[in-house]
């Protein structure tokens, strides 16, 4: 960016893409959605609710197909935009710097990475290289509520 250059609007670019972010999703338990320590922002772990409810539940590669459960984190990870965008404002992101995608995987299931991919390709389609991040796809075997998958960001002010 040079001097005397405004920022991306990373809103803007969502309402461009025909995207719009969800309400922040009330927590399950004891935390909140989002927390800002300095020039980072962590968000709780993201299911994929929809209107309240979790839009599909079980493991993938078992009840639930590898490509509805990626449909799954990019839901999640709009959800964590939407607990960012609550705490601090989305326009004050500038980069994402990590992405935690957790998997209920079935017995021999191994295409967490595809799964994650998700998010992932939301987040790179949203804000641009600055939506390139370290990443973590992890296999578990039950996730809260039954979910199939679950995501985290951490994302950098400006």
């Amino acid at each position: 960016m040079t001097q005397g250059t405004q920022p991306p609007s990373w809103r803007a670019r969502l309402a461009e893409l025909g995207i719009r972010l969800p309400p922040v999703a009330a927590p399950v338990a004891s935390y909140v959605p989002a927390v800002r320590t300095g020039q980072l922002v962590f968000t709780s772990g993201q299911l994929p609710f929809v209107d309240g409810g979790l839009r599909r539940t079980g493991k993938v590669g078992g009840s639930v197909d590898p490509e509805d459960a990626a449909a799954d984190a990019k839901l999640c990870a709009l959800n964590a935009l939407a607990a960012i965008d609550d705490l601090v404002g989305l326009d004050s992101v500038a980069r994402v710097v990590r992405v935690v995608g957790y998997v209920a995987s079935a017995e021999g299931f191994s295409g967490q990475p595809r799964v994650v991919n998700g998010a992932s390709e939301l987040l790179g389609k949203v804000f641009g290289e600055a939506g390139h991040h370290a990443r973590s796809a992890i296999g578990v075997a039950e996730l809260p509520l039954g979910a199939p998958v679950e995501i985290e960001l951490t994302v950098e002010l400006r």
